[in-house]
């Protein structure tokens, strides 16, 4: 995995924080997470996975937009669609089917040494993050 740029990221939800927020308890409070955690974020230090998710809902990203903007991207914003057109419908899918595709996702790019619990933990916390999305249908 490569490293994470997490100053940029920080730079970044700062400046679009301060354009849509009148403060960061304002932008937490949106983004259902605490003020300290929105900080943590601002001051380019590690969060969980779910919490990136939070802050581009919050800030009206697409989801992944936070993880995009440490890889040297940009945000997209939720409406960024060519003019005249809707963009195309996502068909959530199962649980399994999402657990399926991080376990071939985690063996093609994790280390072969990476212990069944760590990627049993990261499949998870992804399942968990794309049913938030509505990626995933909750089935239960």
């Amino acid at each position: 995995m490569a490293t994470r740029d997490l100053d940029r990221l920080a730079k970044s939800v700062k400046a679009h924080r301060m354009q849509q927020f009148p403060s960061r308890d304002a932008a937490a409070e949106t983004a259902g997470i605490t003020r300290n955690t929105w900080k943590r974020v601002e001051e380019g230090l590690e969060v969980r996975e779910s919490t990136y998710a939070k802050i581009d809902k919050a800030l009206g990203w697409s989801i992944g937009s936070c993880i995009t903007i440490t890889e040297g991207g940009n945000p997209v914003l939720v409406d960024d669609s060519p003019a005249g057109t809707a963009p195309a419908p996502v068909t959530p899918m199962t649980e399994d089917e999402a657990r399926r595709a991080v376990f071939e996702a985690a063996r093609a790019k994790m280390p072969a040494s990476t212990p069944i619990g760590d990627i049993d933990a990261f499949s998870d916390e992804l399942v968990e993050i794309l049913r938030r999305a509505g990626v995933v249908r909750d089935d239960t």
